[in-house]
């Protein structure tokens, strides 16, 4: 089980990169859909037991995260007629290169946390808090607010991943609660998509500052 765990962990870090280095926000939007969909058959590695609860949380996780919110940022992006991040601020090979060296850093961190037997031989740690990074810079480097969300989702996916050690900890209304803030994120974010996209024929958050109500 651990072996297929990490194998699963090895292409969520894949992914990262893939939105990192890509300019086609169709293409960044598939890597988080397939991120999402890793994210949400972990479980079935991580519980003991596979009951209906962890059964229920599995297509959950893969409906919303892999399926829906996808779907709903490539209608955002259909509507707003957008199809390239042109200018970040940080550039796609800068971008990688940092996405690299916070891989490397967190993989260091990991080993210096006190983790269970179970878990320190295992990439969670180091898989969540690489992707953790990886979401926030691409939420802080990029103009486009699809980028953006984008971003958020893989620092939401980073997240859920070192949550995952707790899982049996974890109520099953506080595991649908992270899907339902994930939620709410991207709804607030295609408000914001929308406004921006209305008043200035633009999707470069750089016009929020110009935003009235």
């Amino acid at each position: 089980m651990m072996r297929w765990l990490d194998a699963f962990l090895v292409l969520v870090l894949l992914l990262n990169f893939i939105a990192l280095g890509s300019s086609r926000l169709r293409a960044v939007i598939y890597a988080i859909a397939y991120q999402g969909m890793l994210l949400g058959f972990l479980p079935l590695f991580v519980h003991k037991d596979v009951g209906i609860r962890v059964a229920l949380l599995v297509v959950a996780i893969v409906a919303v995260k892999g399926m829906i919110i996808p779907r709903m940022l490539i209608y955002a992006m259909r509507e707003v007629v957008v199809r390239r991040e042109v200018e970040p601020f940080v550039g796609f090979t800068l971008s990688l290169l940092l996405g690299a060296v916070g891989t490397g850093m967190a993989l260091l961190f990991a080993r210096t946390l006190p983790l269970d037997p179970e878990h320190t031989n295992s990439l969670i740690v180091p898989a969540s808090v690489a992707t953790f990074l990886t979401g926030f810079l691409v939420l802080t480097t990029r103009k486009k607010a699809i980028s953006q969300a984008v971003g958020y989702l893989i620092l939401e996916n980073g997240i859920f991943l070192f949550g995952l050690l707790l899982v049996e900890a974890m109520p099953f209304l506080v595991e649908v609660g992270v899907l339902l803030d994930l939620s709410v994120g991207v709804f607030v974010m295609g408000i914001i998509i929308h406004q921006i996209s209305r008043e200035f024929s633009s999707q470069s958050t750089e016009h929020l500052s110009a935003l009235k109500e």
